[in-house]
């Protein structure tokens, strides 16, 4: 694995410096994920290795099939893994467990339910009782600006609202680490903008570790300290590179040249230049363009 250091300001080194001196939360080890298909054995991931420290937002990206969602769901104990190792505060994951909160793409709110009593549903599963779990609940949708749509339901909420319900939900039982895998997907622009930055206020305003999946490279260097970036066919680490841009972050660092240094590099890492040499007949061809206009009408 290679450890990408872009440019840094001196206080974006000290942030650094002083992550790194933090306990680590979630240590990956050598982690290997074979299945059976009817092609034969197929290696989805392969020796991936990181750590992850308190407090720490890490983003993870690579092209489509590189096991993006197959590492969150070994995290969050949903899916077994071959090989390897994965350690949350020294001890091996072992099935789903309340010190991981997961937030997925869909909406995976009941929908027979209220916001309130969602929140409250896994608080009562782990025996809180239901004043607690309705204190408790209160809180949390204080803390994503969902307090007054306590007594909604979900089919009475927006996208983005829901998922706001579905972050308190995780949050609830308070988890070491919040895996979010693609979460903010199936929004439109103005929403998933909106979303970005009230995650990056509730992180900042909880002791909460976060490692958020997503094939969006601006939303990417938005959140992330640092993002791991997969390769494909097997899933295996390409580098970890250390986001430069400084924080607090705003939609005006965007078109910083900390912030385009980083996109330029994961792109590159993402999409490669096919080499000429490489090109064959099999590649996807250009189809012979059909006219359904005259010709001395173009719009070039």
């Amino acid at each position: 694995m290679t450890m990408s250091y872009l440019d840094q300001s001196d206080a974006v080194r000290a942030r650094f410096d002083k992550l790194k001196q933090r306990e680590v939360i979630l240590e990956v080890k050598g982690l290997g994920k074979t299945y059976a298909s009817h092609q034969g054995e197929v290696t989805a991931l392969k020796g991936i290795d990181f750590k992850t420290h308190r407090r720490e937002f890490v983003c993870v990206i690579g092209p489509s099939g590189c096991g993006k969602s197959t590492l969150i769901r070994i995290l969050a104990g949903l899916e077994s893994y071959t090989s390897g190792e994965v350690l949350l505060d020294g001890a091996p994951v072992q099935g789903p467990g309340r010190d991981r909160g997961m937030v997925f793409q869909g909406y995976t709110l009941f929908p027979w339910l209220t916001v309130k009593k969602n929140v409250m549903f896994g608080l009562e599963m782990n025996n809180a009782g239901r004043n607690e779990a309705e204190s408790e609940a209160r809180q949390w949708l204080e803390l994503v600006g969902l307090s007054k749509f306590a007594d909604a339901y979900p089919h009475q909420l927006s996208g983005g609202m829901k998922q706001r319900v579905a972050i308190a939900r995780a949050l609830a039982n308070q988890p070491r680490i919040l895996l979010m895998d693609e979460p903010f997907g199936a929004l439109d622009a103005q929403t998933r903008a909106k979303m970005q930055s009230h995650l990056l206020e509730i992180w900042k305003n909880i002791d909460i570790t976060i490692l958020f999946i997503t094939h969006d490279l601006d939303e990417a260097i938005f959140l992330a300290d640092r993002i791991l970036v997969l390769k494909a066919h097997p899933g295996e680490v390409q580098e970890l590179i250390e986001v430069p841009v400084p924080r607090p972050r705003s939609a005006m660092q965007v078109n910083s040249p900390e912030f385009q240094a980083t996109k330029a590099r994961l792109e590159a890492l993402i999409h490669p230049p096919k080499p000429e040499s490489e090109h064959s007949e099999d590649d996807e061809i250009m189809p012979k363009v059909i006219r359904f206009t005259d010709i001395a009408d173009n719009v070039e």
